[in-house]
């Protein structure tokens, strides 16, 4: 039982989960707005707005400089994490996807004329625009100070 309550009772892990839940669902809601459609597959995929990973990370650094303050270890390393995670999102993992989107055109042109296609295509949203970098991190910010227990 003290396990389980030492997990739930953690206020920085708690705050980085409640802010990717929150983020995965709201991709569901601006989904439903912008496409008119429910896509529940939403709740587990990467890309769109706003950024989960953007939203955890900056929730979990947050959340750690509230309860133990911004001149500790867990802080710095928290920040740097975050950091990482956010470039990665917006840099790196936006690439993949703009590169798998082109692969993906090529591979539709050069199949057009066979009766074969490719049975699979290669994953298009796995990164982020910084928009939705910026937005998850906004999300992280607010949900500490909302989610405001201290164990």
């Amino acid at each position: 039982m003290e396990i389980i309550t030492g997990f739930f009772g953690n206020y920085p892990l708690m705050c980085a989960i409640i802010a990717y839940f929150i983020a995965q669902i709201l991709k569901i809601i601006i989904c439903v707005i912008k496409e008119k459609r429910f896509d529940i597959g939403l709740i587990v995929s990467s890309g769109g707005m706003p950024s989960s990973h953007s939203a955890t990370v900056s929730a979990l650094a947050i959340a750690i400089a509230k309860s133990i303050g911004v001149n500790s270890a867990e802080f710095a390393i928290s920040f740097i994490l975050a950091s990482v995670v956010m470039y990665d999102a917006a840099g790196v993992r936006r690439a993949a996807g703009e590169q798998a989107k082109l692969i993906n055109q090529l591979v539709k042109e050069v199949m057009a004329g066979e009766t074969e296609t490719a049975s699979e295509s290669l994953k298009e949203l796995i990164g982020h625009t910084p928009i939705q970098v910026l937005a998850g991190s906004i999300l992280g910010i607010i949900i500490p100070f909302i989610y405001n227990i201290q164990i």
